[in-house]
């Protein structure tokens, strides 16, 4: 089976702080996302005001697994959360097969 990415993008709120902001995703990543089954990486990127998260994992279904296990969101996930403006146009939220690595 191939790799799995779940991508998303948004902005953040306008009165985010960006060091409060990379310290959240540092604190979700290390102590919940790593440990989820299957997960090989979390990127963190940025165009300009645009944020993307491309977090990978082994499978497919490794990757629905973790979609399901938060959909009800921990501290430290309500505390990522609360930086990031989901509705502002350029959000998306999407899954990937990875078809080729080269």
């Amino acid at each position: 089976m191939s790799q799995a990415i779940h991508y998303v993008s948004y902005k953040l709120k306008k009165d985010a702080s960006i060091p409060d902001f990379l310290a959240a995703q540092t604190a979700l990543g290390d102590e919940e996302v790593s440990k989820q089954p299957g997960f090989v990486s979390w990127q963190l990127m940025r165009a300009g005001d645009i944020w993307a998260d491309a977090i990978t994992f082994e499978t497919m279904d490794d990757l629905l697994a973790f979609e399901a296990a938060s959909s009800t969101p921990s501290e430290l996930a309500r505390k990522f959360y609360s930086f990031l403006n989901l509705s502002a146009a350029g959000s998306s939220f999407r899954k990937f097969e990875v078809v080729a690595t080269r």
